[in-house]
């Protein structure tokens, strides 16, 4: 069943781990990887860190070529081969989806391993966008052992999808 309100979701740090947490969903709680560098207010471009603060999510992205189209509220966009992930703070498309050249040096969303399968884009550093502020922030499918990302929430491929069963354009996420 999909839900069609709002929800609140909350991030935190489990204690002893930085680099582990738990994303809350009323009284669900699932474990998530977050960046190297742990939670941080002050998020920068390269730092290995998830940033602190509230954001909306935008919309699912996915690799068709694996799984079905997920059941969720958000707008959804299949993945292909050219889409990547504009990183470099000098450039006007900062922190935003771009179409991939062959030398591109973009975070590639068409990834060999399963980590990008499923993408929730949120809108951290969007409104204003402000280079050098970190970008590419997103929920994904997360590493074996939960091994820490570059600033994102990781989770199981599992939970993932069944989060996404809970999710639309109104649900918020607090990252504490």
């Amino acid at each position: 069943m999909i839900r069609r309100y709002g929800t609140r979701l909350i991030v935190a740090t489990r204690p002893g781990d930085r680099r582990r947490g738990w994303l809350s969903l009323g009284q669900q709680r699932i474990p998530v990887a977050l960046g190297r560098s742990g939670v941080r207010a002050d998020k920068r471009e390269g730092d290995g860190a998830t940033p602190r603060g509230g954001f909306r999510l935008l919309r699912l992205w996915w690799r068709a070529d694996r799984l079905v189209r997920p059941a969720t509220l958000l707008p959804v966009r299949p993945i292909t081969k050219d889409d990547g992930w504009c990183e470099d703070p000098l450039d006007r498309r900062y922190n935003r989806p771009i179409r991939l050249s062959p030398m591109s040096k973009a975070d590639r969303l068409w990834r060999d391993d399963r980590l990008y399968d499923l993408i929730i884009e949120i809108d951290h550093n969007t409104r204003p966008r402000i280079a050098g502020r970190g970008s590419a922030v997103f929920i994904h499918v997360a590493r074996d052992g939960f091994g820490p990302t570059a600033g994102c929430i990781a989770m199981s491929a599992h939970d993932l999808q069944r989060l996404l069963r809970r999710v639309g354009p109104r649900t918020r996420i607090m990252i504490r």
